[in-house]
């Protein structure tokens, strides 16, 4: 039963972690809109208007094309040759873009879709405003995000699941074995007139106490584990330190990890009482 809480607060941690390193990932993943030179600004801002409409999208970034060259020379600041080719041009050659970000990982494909049956559809009609849309470059990894998301949830699940199981057989043993060798006491017990609801109290109680006794036993595990973890943790999983997040939930983690102990016990026990007393 310890090590299954220990598994379970493992899990908590580790559900932290994952999340935090998939929502930075989603962070950095987008639909960048970029629009030819010619197209109007007020053509622009009216896609960028209906593509906030939409409840798939989150958040649109409008990016004019003085901002676009002054990013674009922010990031060569040390490609002299670029510099130097962009400045012998007459006009800026950038034109203005949209960055989109999405509320979930899955929405991208639809707007994508919704670009182009309306985005191209802007204008006089006689030439598109929309030079490209990056959507399909970044298709491959956007995807392998939501697989990877998807994975780690149902691993995590499955893991739970049968760490749980095999905690429910072992107590469910440990239990019918307590229980045989206090046999002669039970048949005491049941001389005296004891219902078979009183004398499963006590063994219900006893697993409970199991329970209560592994969470502590896994709590302070977790205390120097956390602690050891947290800075290698910080650097690795974008500044998310495991020992600071096991300090600043105590409360809740304390709670499910007693509480899973006690379910756990008192679940075991009273399918290993009811069979005993049942055979």
């Amino acid at each position: 039963m310890t090590v299954t809480l220990f598994v379970i607060g493992s899990l908590i941690f580790t559900g932290a972690l994952l999340r935090t390193s998939i929502e930075a990932l989603k962070d950095k993943v987008d639909i960048n809109v970029y629009f030819v030179t010619s197209a109007p600004e007020e053509e622009i801002l009216s896609l960028k208007k209906s593509l906030e409409i939409l409840p798939e999208v989150a958040k649109v970034e409008y990016v004019s094309r003085e901002q676009a060259l002054t990013d674009f020379k922010e990031r060569h600041q040390n490609d002299q040759l670029t510099l130097q080719s962009l400045g012998e041009l007459d006009d800026n050659p950038l034109g203005a873009a949209l960055n989109i970000k999405a509320k979930d990982a899955t929405n991208y494909e639809s707007i994508a879709k919704f670009l182009d049956q309306n985005g191209r559809l802007i204008g006089d009609g006689k030439a598109p405003i929309i030079d490209k849309v990056n959507y399909y470059q970044n298709k491959i990894a956007i995807d392998k995000l939501i697989r990877v998301t998807n994975s780690a949830q149902t691993l995590g699940l499955f893991v739970i699941l049968f760490f749980a199981v095999v905690s429910v057989l072992i107590t469910y043993n440990t239990i019918r074995l307590t229980i045989f060798i206090s046999r002669d006491e039970v048949s005491v017990m049941r001389l005296m007139g004891a219902s078979s609801r009183y004398i499963s109290a006590r063994f219900l109680l006893q697993a409970a106490l199991y329970g209560v006794v592994a969470a502590i036993v896994a709590l302070s595990v977790f205390y120097p584990t956390t602690y050891w973890l947290g800075p290698k943790t910080a650097d690795f999983f974008f500044g998310v330190n495991v020992f600071r997040y096991y300090l600043d939930n105590f409360p809740q983690i304390f709670l499910l990890i007693f509480g899973s102990g006690i379910v756990l016990g008192v679940v075991s026990s009273f399918l290993a009482v009811r069979r005993y007393l049942n055979a």
